[in-house]
């Protein structure tokens, strides 16, 4: 009989499964669901953008475009994070449109980490930095922030976990889970920890324009810090665009460059009808990210409300589509909580724990949804919690 032990990869066997995913399997299996867990905008994809992508077919552009992707999309990248955030990229030499966020986070830690080197990750956060990094032989150490902290990277959390092998911060803000921000004063509280170090810093700012009250402030944009930042966006969520599989990474040439040897031969290139509709988001869904933004804002606001009202402890989110309330006084842990509540009402979160252990006591519940649904899913769980008190 064929030993698969003998020749799969260790690292790859010692992964844990995503505990988001655990928890989906379960959802599957049932039905009259009402689910606040897909971390996906409900709006469609405007129309503008769908038709820039069918004219390419129309037009019979089916082809591959160069590894780093269209020279045009490029520029309309430059173009926008320029006009939408204060970052200046080479579209040329400092640019590479990727097969979504995901992938631009996976050619980061591939091209920088090495077996040995610490990855600092802030926590709570998307669940793939950790694994990523274990892939590479790197060791993921998490910086586990606070709900009293408003969930920021505090500079003396950072200086505690700094050591001689430290190669890289990841900075995933706004956050998802937790809704966190950091502003430009935290920021550069950050900045003055690592400027004399040789710390690499990969921002992960796929819910940069999902912000509410402020702008965002992209921390590449800080003097000094551009020439250590790697940059990941894209076009998910702040254009509707899951399914398009497009994002980009921007870091300086000499970085890039490395990243770009992994994405020839891993990938060769993002999606040609992808990059043709990016193009017309870039340059003209400024107003669709305004219109969209103010939705989330609302139903923010509603859910904040309904949450409080219900008795559950939760800060106000400043960022992305979540809210990150706290549900430890209870007695049940974070994924007792949330399968009881699944199965005894039919509600669905995801539990607290999946995006790292300093989740614990907390789930995260995703509002983008319509004001229906989320009002629906509010009733259930109000319900669970006076159940629960009893």
């Amino acid at each position: 009989m064929f030993d698969y032990s003998k020749v799969l990869s260790k690292r790859a066997v010692e992964l844990k499964p995503s505990g988001i995913r655990k928890f989906f399997d379960i959802l599957d299996e049932m039905d009259d669901v009402i689910s606040l867990t897909v971390g996906q905008p409900d709006f469609s994809t405007p129309w503008h953008i769908r038709d820039a992508a069918i004219e390419s077919l129309e037009n019979s552009k089916t082809y591959y475009t160069s590894n780093s992707g269209l020279l045009a999309f490029r520029e309309e990248i430059a173009e926008y994070l320029s006009r939408r955030f204060n970052l200046s990229y080479d579209p040329k030499k400092e640019i590479i449109v990727t097969v979504g966020g995901s992938e631009a986070i996976d050619l980061a830690i591939r091209a920088v980490v090495e077996p040995g080197d610490e990855v600092l990750i802030v926590e709570p956060s998307y669940v793939c930095y950790a694994p990523i990094t274990s892939l590479t032989g790197g060791i993921a150490v998490s910086l586990p922030t606070k709900a009293a902290d408003r969930f920021k990277l505090t500079p003396e959390l950072l200086r505690e976990h700094i050591t001689e092998k430290t190669k890289m911060l990841i900075l995933p803000y706004p956050n998802n889970p937790t809704g966190a921000i950091m502003t430009e004063d935290d920021l550069k509280k950050i900045a003055d920890v690592i400027k004399d170090t040789n710390i690499v810093v990969l921002t992960d700012e796929i819910y940069g324009e999902l912000t509410y009250g402020r702008r965002h402030f992209s921390f590449a944009s800080l003097p000094g810090m551009k020439e250590r930042t790697i940059y990941v966006g894209g076009f998910s969520k702040a254009y509707a665009m899951t399914g398009w599989r497009l994002g980009y990474v921007c870091a300086p040439y000499e970085i890039l460059k490395q990243m770009l040897k992994i994405h020839q031969y891993a990938i060769m290139c993002a999606p040609t009808q992808s990059q043709y509709a990016g193009i017309k988001a870039a340059r003209d869904g400024d107003e669709d990210i305004e219109y969209m933004r103010d939705s989330y804002d609302q139903r923010r606001r509603l859910i904040l409300k309904g949450l409080r009202d219900i008795g559950l402890e939760c800060f106000e989110p400043e960022g992305a589509f979540y809210v990150f309330p706290n549900i430890g006084k209870f007695g049940l842990t974070s994924e007792e909580f949330c399968e009881k509540l699944l199965y005894e009402k039919h509600c669905a979160i995801v539990p607290g724990n999946a995006f790292g252990e300093s989740g614990e006591g907390f789930a995260r519940i995703s509002y983008a949804y319509s004001v229906e649904h989320i009002n629906k899913a509010l009733e259930r769980l109000g319900e669970f919690v006076e159940e629960i008190k009893k």
